[in-house]
């Protein structure tokens, strides 16, 4: 399936749901979430009746999925990745999806959505380490100092993005400095800390059928 490239306000009509997709316009009174807009289609309306267990499941993995802005192919390729790892499966799919690059980008404000954060990294504002990264999907290891590229178009776009983003404060495991446009994954977030909106749990006994 290819990328969505609809409403993003359709995404969350459908899951009932704020996933943040749009940035500042999420937190206004236009929102379609705050107007109280059914979700889309002719059945949009008709959310009383009772859902089987596949498709709580289902919704539930849709939520995480275009919270992240991630294809089909990519979420289920980041859940076997999760699988692979020590630890709590649904805990280490959460902590896989915000170590990717385009979310660290998003969390350090230097974007006001995963999907400009996207673009600003394939557009090659971005630098990991000293070196060029323009993989969207790259995971960031604890330690890495996450820098953007050293243009007057890149440093002025991220200014006024922090600028923009002023009230979302960078979480407790990450570290930003504004004057040299840099930030560091200092360590691993914990799901408390994450807080997904998501009961992942449900997103775990999906795949193990």
């Amino acid at each position: 399936m290819g990328r969505y490239t609809g409403p993003s306000c359709k995404q969350c009509r459908r899951e009932g749901m704020k996933l943040f997709l749009k940035g500042q316009r999420c937190t206004m009174s236009k929102c379609a979430m705050e107007v109280g807009r059914a979700a889309p289609g002719m059945h949009g309306q008709r959310r009383g009746r009772k859902m089987s267990d596949y498709g709580s499941q289902l919704r539930e993995k849709q939520k995480l999925r275009r919270q992240y802005g991630l294809r089909e192919g990519q979420f289920k390729l980041a859940f076997t990745r999760a699988s692979r790892r020590h630890g709590v499966t649904g805990e280490m799919l959460l902590q896989t999806l915000e170590t990717r690059l385009d979310n660290v980008v998003y969390r350090l404000g230097f974007a006001s959505s995963r999907r400009e954060a996207r673009q600003f990294v394939t557009h090659r504002h971005v630098l990991v380490d000293g070196h060029k990264a323009t993989i969207a999907s790259m995971p960031v290891k604890v330690g890495s100092v996450v820098q953007v590229k050293d243009k007057t178009s890149s440093r002025e776009k991220a200014r006024m993005m922090i600028e923009a983003n002023a009230s979302r404060e960078v979480p407790a495991w990450m570290k930003r400095e504004d004057k040299e446009m840099t930030g560091t994954l200092l360590r691993i977030p914990s799901r408390e800390e994450i807080a997904p909106v998501v009961n992942e749990q449900l997103i775990v006994e999906l795949y193990s059928k």
